[in-house]
């Protein structure tokens, strides 16, 4: 066993000396598959993959990924192998427990949980009921937090009621408007078979960009070909916002932002000639109209 240990710990070392070159390599399509999809159970390996930029694309370290494939040597790596990515766990619902917080536990979506499992709205669920939960981290923080919440419970009443009314597809509040300007680009089918999973909004060069609510900046970079400086805000209701063709960044991934908060300038980077905001809302996976969601 131990010699074993031994052997990955210089394997992971050996690798990471030799293939830190492909560090850089992460295609900007997965972060948004990421994001709004979830990692995938299984990926198929392509030509120049390495265990390294395997495990950087799905946010992984290489000894989760040799240890979930039983991998012993980077030889056995070949073009059209598959590999698992995520472990299925299970988790047993407790007093208090509702869909929403056991999502925020696990760090995904309601609706990815809801879809897992095949629950159907509105999302009832019973004490010593079984989830599968697939491939995510528990968040320690958010599991103190919902114990503390859980004791203050007064009868499994109140909790089969706060299990409907937190996941509701519906939010509470409207977004409110990134920038102000003139839609050029409507959600929906654009013709020639594409489709804008948003809307673009006409702006002058550095208008301030403002977060459509608080939440917590997912991603920020300009590494998804065509969007430019881009900027993902995850809500804390599931919902994602996106900000593309941005010029100046003003946060990071991994600030808290204040709702209306300035978060960027408009730009014109990406595969735009002219100054203006791309913002897409996702509830969950699913992109939806925004001009459903702002007043």
């Amino acid at each position: 066993m131990v010699k074993k240990m031994r052997f990955k710990k210089t394997f992971i070392l050996l690798l990471c000396s030799l293939l830190s070159g492909c560090a850089g390599q992460s295609s900007g399509l997965q972060i948004f598959s990421r994001l709004f999809g979830g990692t995938p159970e299984t990926v198929k390996v392509q030509k120049g993959d390495t265990l390294y930029s395997i495990a950087k694309r799905y946010d992984m370290s290489i000894l989760e990924l040799i240890e979930l494939n039983g991998i012993d040597s980077p030889n056995q790596l070949y073009v059209g192998q598959v590999l698992k990515t995520t472990s299925a766990k299970s988790y047993v619902v407790k007093r208090g427990d509702t869909l929403a917080s056991i999502a925020r536990r696990y760090q995904t979506t309601y609706q990815d949980l809801a879809k897992q499992n095949n629950l159907k709205a509105p999302y009832h669920l019973n004490v010593g009921q079984k989830l599968t939960i697939n491939g995510q981290k528990e968040n320690t923080a958010s599991s103190a937090g919902q114990k503390t919440t859980a004791n203050a419970k007064k009868s499994t009443t109140s909790a089969a009621s706060q299990s409907t009314t937190s996941v509701s597809v519906k939010r509470s509040a409207k977004f409110v408007w990134p920038v102000s300007g003139k839609v050029i680009s409507t959600f929906g089918a654009t013709g020639k078979g594409r489709k804008n999973d948003g809307i673009n909004i006409s702006a002058p060069l550095g208008t301030a960009v403002k977060a459509g609510d608080k939440g917590v900046v997912a991603y920020a970079g300009n590494g998804l070909k065509g969007f430019g400086n881009l900027i993902l805000i995850k809500h804390p209701d599931g919902y994602i916002t996106a900000y593309a063709h941005t010029d100046q960044m003003l946060v990071k991934k991994g600030q808290n932002v204040a709702r209306g908060e300035k978060i960027a300038t408009v730009g014109k980077t990406g595969g735009v000639t002219t100054p203006q905001l791309h913002f897409e809302v996702r509830a969950g996976k699913k992109a939806v109209n925004p001009k459903n969601y702002l007043p």
